[in-house]
């Protein structure tokens, strides 16, 4: 197949959260596969300092905006896997500090900027000469291309048979613009209703590619069930089950390339499944010297690595850390930032008791490694988590995660019981209801394995290290929709305005 990824963030040329991992290694384990797949995306600043070679392909893009034109130009870089990537250069719009916003919130002509972004993707292809077999579109960003192929592009030559995937990664987000910006779309109006791309009066691009995308996927067989009735729906509950059978869940891989503690360059100590007990001792004390922590071997260290905010958790963790610090005989080591009063709350709990909490409110890449493989413990008490990824690296470096059942934190970590003890297949310690108490108790259970019971404690972690979340199974599964996609376009080659 030849396929095409459109999205706007892509490691190592630009990321703001997981959706750059994943355009970022699912094509090269596809074109590993013997699949042709390219990538496009805007030349974001990120890109310029990505340190990257960006070659100018002398190809100039006129693209309508409403009633202006707009000029771009195309240049070129690859990915791992020799696998080309096309950034759409149009400085006005994309030469800035953030990608979509910044502090002082979202950028106010996004719509305009991803409107520019998506009609140029539809001219590069021509441009390009790109043959394409499959358009695979991410998030709200990227859902206007398929809309584009579906409405106005499906009856140019070489673009009649193009079958389109639309991938959800976080369903909150949903690109939502005032209705007098569906001019600048320069789609016909009759295509704002409320069956297609109005939404409460609004423009909405997640419910666009929702709606005109062949098939649907997300990033876990949970949060696809989820999704689909309030409040994780996000007010698209509807459209979700009116495509529930075109709509698939499958979780995100890892980088074992980048997350494996057998090769890791920022650890001060090696290991695999083999030797893990004295490679995450020597880790533990190393990342507990680094944090200004008491060297204690026998103490739990429990780690948070990602957004302080609610759709973390993070309001559970704050009914229970300052009791917890005061009480309990353990450590935390959290890194991240987030909401200003959870940046409070950290110092607050930090100045109480700097031998047991250290925070890090900045994020570094090297850190999280050391976090990842110096703990014991990973906490995940997320509100809801489409996918997560940082439950999969703990159980690669055998730090056991604690999380609520939820999207793909349910379809990843299996919890601890008697069954699955006595089957061999625990590897987590998982909660469900999302209270304060609830959080407590699991960290009381883990807690309990952890000192009494040393040899249940290694057992967990060993089915842990064993497992295989690599992109390579996850490719396969993409293969799999890609076809699904593909048959039901040659099916149904008109127009997919549904």
């Amino acid at each position: 197949m030849r396929i095409l990824f459109v999205a706007t963030e892509a490691v190592p040329f630009a990321k703001t959260g997981g959706l750059a991992d994943v355009c970022g290694s699912l094509p090269a384990e596809l074109a590993a596969l013997g699949h042709e797949v390219a990538l496009i995306m805007p030349a974001f600043r990120q890109v310029h300092r990505a340190g990257r070679t960006l070659e100018p392909l002398g190809i100039s893009l006129e693209i309508p905006i409403g009633t202006k034109v707009v000029r771009g130009e195309l240049l070129r870089s690859t990915l791992d896997g020799d696998v080309p990537v096309y950034f759409i250069r149009q400085d006005d719009y994309y030469d800035r500090d953030g990608l979509y916003g910044d502090a002082t919130g979202d950028y106010k002509d996004n719509c305009e900027r991803y409107v520019f972004f998506n009609r140029a993707v539809m001219d590069a292809i021509r441009a390009l000469d790109l043959r394409v077999d499959l358009l695979h579109a991410h998030d709200w960003m990227a859902a206007l291309s398929i809309a584009y192929l579906a409405n106005e592009y499906r009856a140019i030559p070489g673009y009649e048979q193009i079958a389109t995937v639309f991938t959800i990664h976080n369903l909150a987000y949903q690109g939502t613009f005032w209705h007098w910006d569906m001019l600048l779309t320069g789609l016909d109006w009759k295509f704002f209703n409320w069956r297609q791309m109005e939404f409460f009066g609004n423009l909405n691009l997640m419910k666009t590619g929702l709606v005109f995308a062949d098939m649907l996927s997300t990033v876990s067989p949970r949060y696809a069930e989820e999704i689909q009735s309030a409040p994780l729906g996000c007010g698209l509950e509807g459209v979700l089950q009116h495509r529930r059978n075109v709509l698939r869940g499958i979780v995100n891989g890892v980088d074992y390339r980048a997350w494996n503690p057998e090769t890791d360059p920022h650890l001060p100590a090696r290991y695999g499944v083999e030797n893990f007990v004295e490679g995450k001792a020597a880790c533990k004390r190393a990342l507990q010297e680094e944090l200004g922590l008491p060297v204690r071997p026998d103490v739990p260290l429990l780690g948070f690595i990602g957004r302080l905010a609610d759709q973390k958790g993070f309001d559970l963790i704050e009914s229970i850390v300052g009791e917890w610090s005061d009480t309990a005989d353990v450590q935390w080591a959290f890194l991240g930032t987030g909401d200003m009063k959870y940046h409070r709350l950290m110092e607050n709990v930090h100045q109480r008791h700097p031998e047991r909490v250290a925070a890090r409110l900045t994020f570094s890449e090297p850190l999280a490694h050391r976090i990842e493989a110096g703990c014991d413990m990973f906490l995940m008490p997320s509100r809801f988590e489409p996918c997560g990824l940082n439950q999969l690296y703990s159980l690669k470096y055998g730090t056991v995660p604690i999380v609520r059942v939820t999207g793909g934190l349910a379809d990843t970590i299996v919890d601890t019981n008697g069954d699955t003890l006595a089957s061999g297949t625990a590897t987590g310690f998982a909660f469900t209801e999302y209270t304060g108490q609830a959080l407590s108790q699991t960290l009381r259970r883990a807690e309990a394995i952890f000192r009494k019971e040393p040899e249940v404690w290694r057992q967990i972690v060993t089915a842990g290290m064993k497992q295989d979340w690599s992109w390579s199974r996850s490719a396969r599964q993409y293969v799999d929709l890609y076809r699904q996609a593909i048959a039901t376009r040659r099916q149904a080659p008109t127009t997919a305005g549904r």
